[in-house]
């Protein structure tokens, strides 16, 4: 592996199943924590193909059958009517739920705007809100405080969005966007029985009523901020950020049209929940993971210490970047993808009809026995640049891949190691129970309760840090 002594710690991991679900306890989990309708067997076997409660489905794990439906023959699987239905009404038109030539002129209008020359660009932003959110902890010196980490976090990656993509436009409504995302994700986006059974629309679903506050609440927000910067544009003096660059984009290679204000609102909205609350949530789970392991803290430490806080230096932080993917790794930001075939095909041997549903589940794959080795440890050591080119790319995919990978990868993924780097270069991060957090999934990967720590100042500070 290393030539560090690999970490032993593994996380709680729900209890898998050894019978087939009948189908109202199928629907009564999936819509309580679809999480824990894995079995036994799809940690085991790399092709699980049946008659599920909803239907004859693929369960695909084999990283060379992920390869195929994600890339090789990605136009013949859609995304299913399910997720359409869950997360349609709040992102129906935006890149994650597009398809066809409705999303690629997205993706080309969009792309130029996440290549690898933009990203860097945001590296000292970012930092300079990560240093700001740090030092607003007051960590009293030689003493420590329990921070709310779901709720840190929260904040940390929303000002991270707001001064880099939005030019803190979005009002700094940090605490106002946390509840209202909290509250959608714990109610509205659950699947509903009703979904799964795909009945009529007309049909109210209780938790998209309950959460209608929270999506009104998105909704006005985000068409206000539309709104002001087209008049900023107009009058000239809007910022060069992301929000200006989408109201400003050209399908150059198509009919030269841009993106309408419900497509740019139905991004931003994508951003604040595929950008915003997946990153939140995994530099959560990895500061968990750390307090646990004293050996990977320590490393940690001694490499953010030796970190100048220029952006050309984010690349040397090989360690930060290891524990980041091996937490999303663990904790898949995005635990499950269901696609649904247009046409007849096949797969590692078996057969998929038109209109079957096939589903990737990278908490599945990033944890299957045949795929990694102690696959519930916590070792870092695995996404080492020595050790990470024996890795899979089907078999880490807490970014998807293939045509519809998540467009801010990069960026998602330097935004979390320098908010990692800038909370070590502070903090000890030390868990405060021996109870473990457990996980469960709505839409993102949460805690079921509220995930505490205790950060204390360092005394072993570097000077100048």
């Amino acid at each position: 592996m290393s030539d560090a002594a690999a970490s032993t710690f593994r996380p709680w991991t729900p209890p898998r199943r050894t019978q087939r679900m009948s189908l109202l306890p199928f629907l009564w989990q999936s819509w309580r924590d679809p999480l824990q309708i894995w079995g036994d067997a799809h940690f085991k076997e790399l092709y699980i193909s049946g008659q599920s409660p909803l239907g004859r489905s693929l369960v695909v794990s084999e990283p060379a059958g992920v390869r195929h439906v994600l890339t090789d023959n990605a136009a013949n699987y859609v995304k299913g009517d399910l997720q359409r239905r869950v997360l349609g009404p709040m992102l129906a038109d935006g890149l994650l739920l597009t398809e066809g030539e409705q999303w690629r002129r997205q993706r080309r209008i969009m792309a130029p705007l996440f290549t690898p020359a933009y990203t860097p660009r945001t590296a000292d932003i970012m930092d300079r809100v990560c240093r700001r959110r740090v030092e607003s902890w007051r960590l009293p010196h030689h003493g420590a405080r329990v921070l709310n980490i779901d709720s840190e976090m929260s904040g940390l990656t929303f000002d991270i969005l707001s001064a880099t993509l939005f030019s803190d436009d979005l009002d700094g409504d940090a605490a106002g966007f946390e509840k209202a995302l909290n509250q959608y994700l714990s109610v509205g986006a659950r699947i509903s029985p009703l979904d799964a059974l795909k009945a009529p629309d007309w049909i109210p679903r209780l938790g998209r009523v309950a959460s209608g506050g929270a999506a009104r609440f998105f909704e006005e927000r985000v068409a206000a901020l539309v709104t002001r910067r087209r008049a900023r544009l107009e009058r000239g003096d809007a910022p060069d950020d992301l929000l200006t660059a989408l109201l400003n984009a050209r399908d150059e290679e198509g009919d030269g049209s841009g993106l309408s204000d419900h497509e740019v609102a139905s991004n931003i909205l994508t951003f604040i929940l595929a950008g915003h609350e997946t990153t939140a949530r995994t530099l959560g789970w990895a500061l968990h993971l750390i307090s646990r392991d004293r050996r990977v803290a320590d490393i940690l430490k001694s490499e953010a210490d030796g970190w100048d806080r220029r952006p050309d230096g984010v690349r040397d932080l090989v360690w930060h970047r290891a524990v980041i993917e091996e937490a999303m790794r663990l904790f898949p930001p995005a635990p499950a993808m269901i696609r649904q075939a247009l046409a007849d095909d096949e797969i590692g041997g078996h057969q998929v009809k038109a209109g079957q549903s096939v589903l990737i589940a990278p908490w599945v794959i990033h944890r299957h026995e045949k795929l990694w080795e102690d696959p519930d440890a916590f070792r870092p050591e695995r996404f080492l640049p020595q050790n990470r080119k024996s890795i899979d790319r089907y078999a880490w995919l807490p970014f998807s891949g293939g045509p519809r990978i998540c467009i801010g990868a990069a960026f998602a993924l330097q935004e979390a190691v320098i908010a990692l780097a800038e909370i070590l270069k502070a903090a000890e991060v030390e868990a405060i129970t021996r109870a473990e957090p457990r996980p469960t999934h709505q839409i993102t990967l949460r805690s079921q309760r509220t995930l505490r720590l205790r950060l204390r100042a360092r005394r072993d500070q570097a000077p100048g840090a």
